[in-house]
């Protein structure tokens, strides 16, 4: 659960500051406007499926520059020692 991440996608210029990782203790800084509860819960599976798609993303990638290596005729651990496996 990521509840900085769900404000920052609501509001980017947001300061606050949250204690105990516990949405209901959420200290709003500087005039930010408050942001309901709500609102943060609703972002939060959009926020963690952005992170999973990213993850999968920077794998992908990885997979193919392996793949792109491997066919110019790199070892594996030739393609190890580049990318730190």
């Amino acid at each position: 659960m990521d509840i900085a991440k769900s404000i920052k996608s609501i509001n980017p210029n947001a300061n606050f500051i949250i204690k105990n990782e516990d949405i209901n203790n959420i200290e709003w800084l500087n005039g930010t406007t408050p942001i309901s509860k709500e609102e943060i819960e609703a972002m939060m599976p959009i926020v963690q499926q952005e992170i999973e798609n990213k993850k999968a993303q920077e794998l992908a990638n990885k997979q193919s520059a392996i793949s792109k290596l491997k066919a110019i005729g790199l070892t594996d651990e030739e393609i190890t020692s580049l990318i730190g496996e």
